[in-house]
């Protein structure tokens, strides 16, 4: 995947989000027994991906890129973003510091992970599990939302201008 295929991910997530801070206020935090509870729980489990397999794994950045279920009541929809924001860095160092080495190997153990389980894959194959991991969840909020009344805007790739 190349550097610009990623613009179409940040779109589709910009309308998303654009769509989740307009949300009322129980809107981003309400409960239910689908994907991770809600709206924010998704959120950040989405981010979380990235930090873990791109920020954790292939940079190194951290051994603890997993948010802990008791922490998620601290995000609010600023911080979301925010947390966005450092996925779109970490995204970005990942593209600069392996650019045309992509589908090389690396192998390591995964680092947040207290058994000693080692892997061998491509950044590029990192890269391509957690955005269509995100667009999984991101389907799952927007019929989330559906459920909850709301009628959320069309968020497919299709829908981002080249």
């Amino acid at each position: 995947m190349h550097q610009y295929e990623y613009t179409w991910v940040r779109k589709t997530r910009g309308t998303l989000l654009d769509f989740c801070k307009e949300l009322e206020p129980n809107g981003l935090n309400q409960q239910n027994r689908f994907a991770w509870q809600s709206v924010r729980n998704t959120l950040v489990h989405i981010a979380d991906c990235y930090y873990a397999w791109l920020g954790s794994f292939v940079l190194l950045k951290t051994e603890k890129p997993l948010t802990p279920r008791k922490e998620l009541h601290n995000f609010n929809f600023n911080k979301i973003k925010g947390r966005f924001e450092q996925v779109d860095s970490i995204v970005n160092e990942v593209y600069k510091l392996y650019g045309n080495q992509l589908n090389e190997r690396i192998e390591r153990k995964i680092p947040w992970r207290e058994e000693p389980e080692i892997i061998s894959i491509t950044p590029n194959k990192l890269l391509m599990h957690t955005i269509t991991h995100e667009f999984q969840h991101k389907g799952q909020i927007v019929s989330k939302l559906r459920m909850m009344g709301y009628e959320p805007p069309n968020t497919d790739i299709l829908g981002t201008k080249d």
